[in-house]
């Protein structure tokens, strides 16, 4: 049984009714910088900037208009045009979660592209970057904003197409290359089960719209949904088991990797599973599984962080981890949703902060991605030092940055559904202020251990400004969201709101609160025994095997050869085999046969008339006797 949801159809007008503009400008942007080729290489980049801050007015617009509608109007559906007919109308919808994920996109978005103006300065191909990072922009909003499955679809796969573009984009090194094909191939893993459970859907209640799917009862057919679901959100969200292109996706340009982790890609398996909650919601099966994936991931992720010496990749498994904690709020239903979407909003802005800034040290450093070569760089870089501490301070859970208020408060919602998995979160966030703190004291305290030809500077103001506002938005967020559960009554006519509301306020000190800042200190002075006390080495000692097992990203990769890749290896062979054996063989085989026999026919055509005339007279022997024999019968 499925009731529909109110949805308000073309009827506010104003910003709403153009919000189709935030897909169109950046779209246009891409369009006109690949179509336009070298030409625009001179003012491409700005073209793509100003594409992007367009999307970002028109959203900022849009919110605005929003909030000033009672909340019944709140879910407001913009009618584009007839896309398939009797199945599907494009269209877009205009709700308190979809115009959340539309500010992060566009305004995280449009300080990476300022960003990248200065970081991709001496590219010769700045142009296509700037037309790709537009590309990506316009696909996430197509799927943040559609009104159905089949749009969230096609931007799905826009941004799966511009991930692997921009991860690849230096293709000239084999690792980039290799890298964005694995990013691509991973996330066909997870696409397919998307797409099969949008089969489910439509074969089971006839519609692909959200605004049909109102209520869901339970069954079978839905806990399947629920899980085919789930595998498509931890395809594109990085999360266990299809989390290995992650890391790899490092190879492309540092502003790829925040626009990715911090904007767009890896947050878009959180907003499918909030956008579907009915389904979550009549399944609890589905739902522990989703929170089990979430607590698994913000673990495993955390054990990779802390073993890393690429500043990159260690960030990228501080993503993975984050997103379990977004993961594990998303399957909590609604008294999780705000806590997980609030997180995934001021992770965009720390997150960003921090790959930024990671971006600005690679760029004083001469591309230099190992953290043992750095050290005692907040003297020669005190402003992307200072911005990133605010972001590390933000992601560990410092009291009062926005962190603190995000992930406690997805602590102690879990706790509430679970002790086990609240305590698993807690120490999930231990690890975290490890790894963070060991990433700051190796990078930016202790002792000089650069190369000769090192010659460490601040950031230009282009690359700098942006780092500023993101760490403001570090500082500011998390309060503003979580005090008096403004953000959970604002998402409330989207997602829902919980039978009671948490609760957790930004002031209270509880148990759970000091036990989790207790684990995060503890951390925190670990890491400064180990690198920040102690000297740093500049070649990677040998380490555990706990070291070895995390260095190795948990043996992700080994594990998907040994279960996926050499038994479809075999497969393909016996394939083959059979192939070339089997059906081949015979219809190679009978060929053959036909060849052979008209090979040895061939030499009774001798040519010599005698010899023809012999055969005519031995054939009317023949005739003749076989007659005879058959009249004497």
């Amino acid at each position: 049984m499925v009731d529909p949801v109110k949805i308000a159809q073309d009827t506010a007008g104003g910003a709403i009714s153009v919000s189709w503009l935030m897909i169109a400008l950046p779209l246009l942007g891409a369009a006109i910088l690949l179509l336009a080729g070298r030409k625009s290489d001179k003012w491409g980049h700005l073209l793509g900037v100003l594409m992007s801050l367009g999307a970002f007015v028109v959203a900022v617009l849009a919110f605005i208009q929003i909030l000033g509608l009672d909340d019944a109007l709140r879910r407001q559906g913009v009618h584009l045009y007839e896309f398939i007919p009797g199945m599907v109308d494009m269209g877009l919808l205009i709700d308190p979660l979809s115009i959340s994920f539309a500010l992060l996109i566009t305004g995280v978005g449009s300080l990476i592209h300022i960003y990248s103006i200065g970081y991709m300065s001496h590219d010769s191909d700045r142009r296509r970057f700037f037309a790709y990072l537009n590309l990506f922009v316009a696909a996430m909003l197509l799927l943040v904003l559609s009104d159905n499955y089949v749009g969230l679809f096609i931007g799905w796969e826009g941004v799966g197409l511009a991930s692997y573009l921009l991860i690849g984009f230096w293709q000239f090194k084999p690792s980039a290359a290799v890298a964005a094909k694995k990013a691509f191939i991973v996330n066909r893993v997870g696409d397919f089960g998307l797409l099969v459970g949008m089969f489910l859907i439509w074969s089971t209640f006839g519609t692909l719209a959200f605004k049909d799917l109102g209520s869901v009862e339970g069954s079978p057919t839905v806990t399947a949904i629920g899980l085919l679901l789930l595998l498509g959100a931890c395809g594109k969200s990085a999360q266990l088991p299809l989390q290995s292109w992650l890391l790899d996706a490092m190879e492309g340009p540092t502003p790829v990797s925040a626009l990715i982790h911090a904007a767009t890609m890896v947050t878009a398996g959180v907003y499918l599973v909030v956008r579907s909650g009915v389904f979550f919601q009549a399944s609890e099966t589905a739902s522990l599984v989703v929170t089990i994936v979430g607590v698994a991931t913000l673990l495993a992720g955390a054990i990779i962080g802390c073993a890393k010496d690429d500043i990159k990749k260690g960030l990228a498994g501080s993503t993975m981890s984050q997103i379990g904690y977004m993961m594990l709020g998303a399957g909590l239903g609604p008294a999780g949703y705000a806590f997980a979407i609030a997180h995934l909003i001021a992770h965009g802005f720390f997150k960003a902060d921090m790959f930024l800034g990671a971006g600005s040290v690679m760029h004083a450093m001469n591309d230099e991605v190992d953290m043992r070569k750095y050290g005692g760089l907040r003297k020669v870089m005190p402003i992307t030092f200072l911005t990133f501490i605010v972001g590390y301070l933000a992601i560990i859970g410092f009291p009062f940055l926005s962190g603190f208020y995000t992930k406690d408060g997805i602590i102690e919602t879990a706790m509430e559904h679970g002790a086990w998995m609240g305590w698993l979160a807690a120490i999930g966030a231990g690890i975290t202020g490890f790894y963070m703190s060991r990433m700051i004291f190796m990078t930016f305290f202790g002792e000089k251990r650069w190369d000769k030809e090192a010659h460490p500077h601040e950031s230009p103001a282009v690359m700098t400004w942006p780092l500023i506002l993101l760490s403001i938005g570090s500082i500011v967020l998390g309060f503003f969201l979580i005090q008096g559960n403004r953000f959970m009554d604002f998402l409330g006519p989207a997602v829902g709101l919980p039978e009671e509301k948490p609760a957790f306020h930004v002031f209270a000190v509880t148990p759970i609160a000091l036990a989790t800042l207790a684990l995060v200190a503890i951390g925190a002075v670990f890491a400064w025994y180990k690198y920040g006390k102690s000297e740093v080495p500049v070649v990677q000692p040998r380490g555990s095997f706990l070291t070895t097992f995390a260095r190795r990203d948990l043996y992700g990769d080994a594990l998907n050869e040994s279960l996926f890749m050499r038994p479809g290896q075999w497969l393909t062979r016996i394939a083959v085999f059979f192939d070339n054996r089997g059906i081949d063989g015979l219809v190679n085989g009978l060929a053959a046969t036909i060849g052979g026999t008209s090979g040895r026919l061939r030499r009774l055509q001798t040519g010599f008339a005698r010899t023809y005339a012999l055969s005519i007279l031995i054939g009317a022997a023949l005739l003749t006797g076989a007659l005879l024999l058959v009249g004497n019968i």
